[in-house]
């Protein structure tokens, strides 16, 4: 087992130095440092120094050294739009997509995954059929669009839940959290909502093929011919071995609703790392932009690594194997 993990931490470390020598490029390529932190006034002598001051006018390898040191140590420089350090940026901002994503993912699995077994066991109900119809809408739909559409049914005709920002919130050390307050919570739900129906829709969908899969196999038959209770059947035997390939396809869903929160974000105008980031590319802040794709990779890493741990606990054939 520690042997399984040391080498999975291995890959990661690899996918993260890929993933840094991208966000470094951006420097290189993407404008000049200089030029986004400097006036017009400013002498050619200002800008020169500024340039050895930053470290700019050393060999490649040096910088990209220097800016994996500093990224370990959460250092990501200055915003070049807004003047501040970026991981303060970062610290401030990631509370909320942290909760949008923490409530949108326990959402989707909380539904997606007893409707995917429901459709699957009940294959010709009206309500499997109904349940497939809307999964294939959600499925369909553009995210955005499903914003604005709660916006308007739920925010401007009916007035139930405010259509924009994060509502009030209660700071508990460094952490900003809405859940503790009523606004918090309202401003929360349109949200959730849109960045949980794609999710859940493909959940469904995937739930119940791999269950219809897991049905038909042999061992389901012997377990049948042996008089075994239907419920023993399908949840565990069936629902258990439906879980091992689908945790995933889940884990990599819940890494994205983190990493594509920006498009919900966007319509809600939700203050979240999202946000931060499309008004970054807005302005060419890279520094922000570096830090963002580095923070995504890092949480994708992580996830697959917790998946990878859960296949090897749950799936006994990879322990054999080793």
């Amino acid at each position: 087992m520690l042997f399984f993990i040391l080498k999975r931490l291995a890959q990661a470390i690899g996918v993260m130095l890929i993933v840094a020598l991208i966000a470094f490029a951006l420097f290189r390529f993407v404008g000049d440092p200089v030029n986004n932190m400097v006036g017009q006034d400013t002498t050619t002598e200002q800008r020169l120094q500024l340039r050895q001051d930053l470290g700019l006018d050393d060999a490649i390898v040096v910088q990209f050294a220097r800016f994996v040191g500093q990224a370990v140590q959460g250092d990501f420089g200055q915003s070049y739009r807004l003047r501040q350090p970026v991981s303060d940026l970062i610290a401030e901002r990631f509370p909320a997509t942290f909760e949008l994503s923490l409530v949108s993912a326990v959402m989707a699995l909380a539904i997606g995954i007893p409707m995917g077994v429901y459709t699957a066991l009940n294959r010709r109900g009206f309500l499997s059929r109904a349940f497939m119809t809307l999964s294939l809408i959600g499925i369909s739909l553009p995210t955005f669009l499903i914003g604005i559409l709660l916006i308007l049914f739920f925010g401007v005709t009916l007035r139930w839940l405010p259509t924009f920002g994060r509502g009030e919130v209660v700071d508990l050390g460094w952490w900003s959290t809405g859940f503790l307050t009523r606004s918090g919570l309202e401003a929360l739900i349109m949200p959730a909502i849109t960045l949980a129906i794609f999710q859940m829709t493909l959940i469904v969908r995937l739930v119940r093929a791999e269950m219809l899969e897991v049905l038909r196999a042999d061992f389901v038959k012997f377990a049948k011919a042996r008089g075994l209770k239907p419920g023993t059947i399908n949840f565990s035997i069936g629902l258990k071995n439906t879980l091992v390939p689908v945790m995933t396809i889940i884990g990599l869903q819940i890494g994205s609703i983190i990493a594509f929160a920006i498009i919900t974000e966007s319509v809600f105008q939700w203050p979240g790392m999202g946000l931060l980031f499309i008004q970054a590319i807005a302005e060419v802040d890279i520094p922000v932009m570096a830090a963002y794709l580095l923070l995504i990779a890092l949480i994708f890493v992580i996830i697959n690594l917790i998946v990878d741990i859960l296949y090897f606990v749950v799936d006994p054939r990879l322990r054999v194997q080793r």
